[in-house]
């Protein structure tokens, strides 16, 4: 029985997911930062999908000690992982410090998946999917070296900004980590789900309620958000390709700006000194 580990898998988009891939009949971990919740997503899901091989284990991804300690548990167990979706993700109100000295959006959306990704590659094979959750916004995203990783961002904390260039540092691993990794026969891409009604938008700033009022009529729904990551996931002629963003279940191009983006092989390089005593 082939194995999905699943990150944020108890969320609105994670739960979709985590249906679509239990009821093709993969066998699954939910990695979840609330395991007590997502028991309670699991067994909804066991019953809806009549598919009994679903496992809750807990994660943190504000915690890199936490991410390392998942994946060895997984290392011990050698078990093939044949899709892993880093699909958790976090939009922080304020700027909070992780305990590796990580700005929190950018360890939860970027390190950690990164960490988490290198350290399971020793478990995939030739048709192994991994799927990045990214969004839109990497458009608008900037990486000031070194303030990315302890800040988010040069100069104030401003969350929407910090966001997106966490979604840019996902989506040019997502390139780089294909290429490298094309030759083992494991894909990689990056789904943007678009604008989709999930916890991570909150109702915390003064102008939430009039953003509210002018993207409501754009706003997907989780299942709507969870197609394209699905779509990568499952479908035969997505797992042809790789290196490769995709909306509304289409690839969309990249410029050359991002597919050969200046700071691609710095970033790579940073990241793997903030990781590299836990690989």
């Amino acid at each position: 029985m082939k194995l999905a580990i699943i990150t944020g898998a108890d969320g609105g988009m994670g739960t979709e997911i985590t249906r679509a891939v239990a009821t093709a009949g993969y066998k699954i971990i939910m990695a979840c930062y609330r395991p007590e919740k997502a028991e309670r997503v699991k067994d909804m899901l066991v019953h809806d999908t009549g598919n009994p091989y679903i496992e809750v284990l807990g994660i943190d991804l504000a915690s890199l000690a936490s991410v390392a300690a998942f994946a060895e548990r997984m290392l011990k167990r050698g078990d093939t992982v044949s899709l892993l979706m880093n699909n958790a993700g976090t939009m922080e109100t304020g700027r909070h410090i992780t305990e590796d000295g990580l700005e929190r959006t950018v360890s939860v959306n970027y390190v950690a998946p990164y960490l988490l990704t290198r350290k399971l590659i020793p478990l995939m094979e030739k048709g192994s999917r991994i799927v990045n959750m990214v969004s839109c916004t990497y458009a608008i995203g900037h990486l000031d070296f070194p303030d990315f990783f302890h800040l988010g961002k040069r100069g104030g904390f401003w969350r929407i900004p910090v966001y997106s260039n966490t979604k840019l540092a996902l989506t040019l691993f997502t390139v780089n980590l294909a290429n490298r990794v094309k030759e083992k026969g494991i894909v990689v891409n990056a789904a943007d789900p678009g604008i989709v009604s999930t916890d991570i938008i909150t109702m915390h700033m003064w102008f939430d309620p009039l953003t509210d009022i002018l993207f409501r009529p754009f706003i997907r729904t989780p299942r709507q958000g969870a197609a394209t990551a699905v779509h990568l996931l499952l479908d035969e002629d997505a797992g042809k390709r790789t290196g490769t963003l995709n909306a509304s279940c289409r690839p969309k191009h990249l410029s050359g700006k991002y597919t050969r983006h200046v700071q691609m092989q710095e970033l790579w390089n940073r990241t793997e000194k903030i990781v590299e005593k836990w690989l």
